[in-house]
């Protein structure tokens, strides 16, 4: 009987991966492959049950506590009507606050309205208006879940990404600390674990998270924050599934593609358990601690083409702008990566403690002792954004913010941590991608 693997490999020697378009004697051959992948992998259906089961977790989390900090007090979420946001506002309503305000784009239908809660039009990327709004809101606890989140689209629209994921973050932590917040909990990523990516959105939440650094640094709010993996309620990776099972072809970056999930409810409660133990001085983050096994994407694909009945070709496409082909190897020690979210580095891994939620993590988020050339690159980025929207323009200047963020980062770690990463990665062989060596060239040069 042939094998799945010897499949594949006929698959990307019939079309090899990097084709934008398929001729019809491609799809023809691929149908074909793809009908004997399927015969091989029949139980591949279950994992899709499995990843459309994770909608149903949540967290236990300590509701007595949650109240303690929630109740009765005045509440604003920006991005209250994505998924996310939506399932935090319904949360949030459950807690009795005194007064909870919803801020959104007003671009899209929100996913649910609540009643009690206000809804109101604001870009976090307008400055003067976020200022009116805190002024006429007065919260005293704000959720930041705002942001342009899809990978893919970031690389196209960059001004958009940096503007939203970076200044607009930067705006809400200003209008906090100049309007009396008593707390703020902002949403990241755990793409924002690598110290440095050539992908946009992943290092736009990167640069944010720094922001929120500097922020609690010099007093004023509390800051706290939760990195969320893949959600599966609102999950771009089924979008494009379904489409192209209804028409198309299945296109996949890699036939050894893994990722974990998550689900809205477990993202919602994540950050109001993130509320719990600030600390003064520093912005502290949250992650899951067991996020189960990950998906694998190829049984996900074959298990969406037989729920819907399709006979779309799957396509070993390679991949796009936007998704790194693979993680740094010295992002993971596995002296101290057993046990701890996923979503936290090595570096990162010395300052965990328990979250003040039984099934979560928690760090310090690191503000670098010198951080004069990031501002200034920042600084920099900003008037280009402002002078241009063209990606090809911005680009530039987003590298030397994220270069600039990542020597100040390694600046601080202690050298034997740097030695450790430096002989995990090298552990591999040659760097297999540019972006991993500019890493590793940057750990060398601080490690001495």
């Amino acid at each position: 009987m042939e094998s799945a693997a010897s499949i594949l490999d006929g698959m990307r020697a019939a079309v090899p991966p990097g084709r934008a378009k398929l001729s019809e004697a491609d799809v023809r051959a691929l149908t074909r492959l793809t009908e004997r992948l399927r015969a091989v992998r029949p139980d591949a259906h279950e994992e899709y049950h499995r990843f459309q089961s994770i909608r149903e977790r949540g967290l236990n989390l300590p509701h007595d506590a949650v109240r303690g900090w929630l109740t009765g007090r005045t509440v604003l979420v920006t991005g209250g009507t994505g998924c996310i946001g939506s399932m935090l506002v319904e949360q949030l309503a459950a807690l009795a606050p005194a007064r909870l305000v919803v801020v959104s784009r007003g671009t899209v239908q929100p996913w649910r309205l609540l009643p009690g809660a206000e809804y109101l039009q604001a870009d976090i990327r307008d400055q003067r208006r976020i200022a009116e709004l805190f002024t006429e809101v007065r919260p005293e606890i704000v959720f930041h879940v705002a942001a342009q989140r899809e990978p893919g689209r970031a690389e196209v629209e960059v001004h958009r990404t940096v503007t939203t994921n970076v200044f607009g973050t930067r705006n809400i932590l200003d209008a906090a600390a100049e309007h009396g917040v008593r707390h703020v909990v902002c949403a990241s990523t755990g793409k924002a674990l690598r110290p440095y990516s050539p992908d946009i959105y992943a290092q736009s939440k990167r640069v944010a998270e720094w922001l929120m650094a500097r922020a609690a640094a010099r007093g004023g709010p509390l800051i706290t924050a939760a990195r969320f993996t893949h959600v599966v309620d609102n999950s771009i990776v089924a979008d494009r599934l379904r489409r192209w099972c209804k028409a198309g072809v299945v296109r996949l970056h890699s036939a050894q593609i893994d990722f974990y999930a998550q689900s809205a409810l477990e993202s919602a409660q994540l950050l109001l358990a993130s509320g719990l133990g600030p600390r003064p001085g520093v912005a502290r983050m949250h992650a899951l601690r067991n996020l189960d096994w990950p998906v694998n994407l190829l049984d996900l694909a074959l298990g969406m083409l037989t729920e819907t009945r399709s006979r779309s070709p799957i396509y070993i496409a390679g991949y796009e702008d936007g998704y790194e082909p693979e993680a740094f190897p010295g992002l993971y020690d596995p002296r101290t990566a057993g046990g701890l979210s996923p979503l936290i580095n090595a570096f990162e891994a010395a300052s965990v403690v328990p979250g003040d939620c039984a099934e979560t993590d928690a760090f310090e988020l690191h503000a670098p002792g010198d951080d004069g050339a990031p501002l200034r690159a920042l600084a920099e980025l900003e008037d280009a954004c402002g002078a241009s929207g063209d990606p090809c323009v911005l680009r530039g200047p987003f590298e030397q913010l994220s270069l600039a963020l990542l020597h100040s980062t390694l600046r601080d770690v202690p050298k034997p941590a740097l030695a450790r990463s430096i002989q995990l990665a090298t552990a591999r062989g040659a760097a297999p991608h540019q972006a991993h060596d500019r890493l590793l060239d940057a750990l060398r040069h601080w490690a001495g």
